[in-house]
């Protein structure tokens, strides 16, 4: 039950952070992405009534239990590390840019 609603969340969303409201790693991520203006849906596991069991099946789907774990355009992209090492090689916005999570720029 819990690994069909990730996947439809992330079917659903161009970006989804599956996070916890404490986790430092997962407010770094988040300001990140508001940063660069993108729309994120932000699942809070500590929050949600079946987080744990969702949590469970993320580390099933992607073999990844930490969170931050973040999906853009349906991919599973990782945790902190790997977003803002997308970030800083320039991989990020264009990954954005293409879900759909960010206004196209006028300047091409």
């Amino acid at each position: 039950m819990a690994l069909a609603k990730a996947k439809e969340i992330v079917a659903a969303n161009p970006i989804v952070v599956f996070s916890k409201t404490y986790c430092p790693f997962c407010v770094s991520v988040k300001e990140l992405l508001s940063k660069l203006g993108a729309s994120f849906k932000a699942i809070e596991l500590d929050s949600e009534k079946d987080g744990s069991e969702i949590q469970a099946a993320l580390a099933e789907w992607t073999g990844q239990r930490t969170v931050p774990n973040v999906f853009i355009g349906g991919k599973h992209i990782g945790g902190c590390d790997a977003t803002t090492a997308l970030h800083k090689e320039g991989k990020l916005v264009p990954l954005l840019t293409e879900a759909g999570a960010l206004a196209k720029s006028s300047t091409a």
